[in-house]
């Protein structure tokens, strides 16, 4: 099991978080509709170091960006999504 270091709560178990999907801009709610199917649809499957967007459903309830490594399911970097400069 995953432990992360939350910004508000400190280090706690996976099982708190529930992955939501990886960073990506959100598009505006008047975006044409493939801009829409692909923002849902269409995921990265990068090999390395990734940003993911998690909630910390069993804890201070925020969302947080936290990057992985894939390949290892290293934690490199956690911080609050709203300070991150991607909007959720």
């Amino acid at each position: 099991m995953q432990q992360f270091t939350c910004p508000f709560c400190g280090m706690r178990d996976q099982s708190e978080f529930t992955y939501v999907r990886e960073v990506a801009q959100v598009p505006t709610l008047d975006a044409p509709l493939a801009d829409w199917q692909s923002f849902v649809y269409t995921r990265d499957n990068p090999c390395g170091a990734h940003a993911e967007w998690w909630h910390h459903n069993h804890g201070c309830r925020q969302m947080l960006v936290i990057v992985r490594d894939t390949l290892t399911h290293a934690v490199l970097q956690v911080e609050a999504a709203r300070s991150s400069g991607v909007s959720t």
